[in-house]
């Protein structure tokens, strides 16, 4: 008996350290040497460059709340109580038929249909938020949509703003894997860029 658990108690601790302490170490070095800016969690600086945290406005991979006219507008967040907090993130868990979730998209829509009023319907992804609440993305669609707005409130040429959209819009992943999308964040900085 005392020769089992003597056993299980070296296996253990073997264990321990090797998935506990050599395995995350090894992991978080590879990613580093491999994947620097993504392991630092692809921050960007103020012209949308890859940056360490000190000069970090955001993060490409995070999303941030934008309110202004002036600013392409992402998903909402289903973080609480703050808007695109990283440490909530997850999904609200309500369901289709929950009033709160017709609530927060009527509330968006109205907001839309005052900052844009326009023909054609609203992209579903500006109403609605994505599984972690946190996306940094937009589809090209939702982009489109608030053009004249963004170019009303800047005094600049719809083009222009479509010019920038596009050069921030990503393809499918490998050509095939999900959809193009638009990076939110980086959009603005390169719209507050233009002078």
């Amino acid at each position: 008996m005392v020769r089992e658990l003597n056993t299980a108690v070296r296996l253990l601790a073997i264990l321990t350290l090797l998935t506990g302490v050599a395995y995350p170490l090894a992991v978080t070095a590879a990613a580093r040497l491999l994947f620097p800016a993504a392991a630092e969690g692809s921050l960007v600086d103020a012209v949308g460059q890859p940056t360490t945290q000190a000069a970090a406005v955001g993060s490409a991979l995070i999303g941030q709340e934008f309110t202004a006219d002036r600013y392409l507008w992402g998903r909402l967040s289903a973080t609480a109580p703050q808007p695109y907090n990283a440490a909530a993130s997850g999904g609200s868990n309500l369901g289709p038929l929950n009033p709160a979730v017709a609530e927060t998209a009527q509330r968006r829509l109205a907001a839309l249909g005052a900052s844009a009023p326009r023909a054609g319907g609203v992209p579903v992804d500006l109403v609605t938020a994505s599984a972690s609440g946190l996306d940094p993305h937009i589809s090209p669609a939702a982009a489109e949509f608030q053009v004249p707005r963004i170019a009303a409130a800047r005094g600049i040429a719809p083009d222009a703003v479509r010019t920038i959209v596009a050069r921030h819009t990503s393809g499918r992943q490998f050509g095939l894997l999900g959809e193009p999308r638009v990076n939110v964040l980086l959009v603005n900085l390169a719209l507050d860029a233009v002078r």
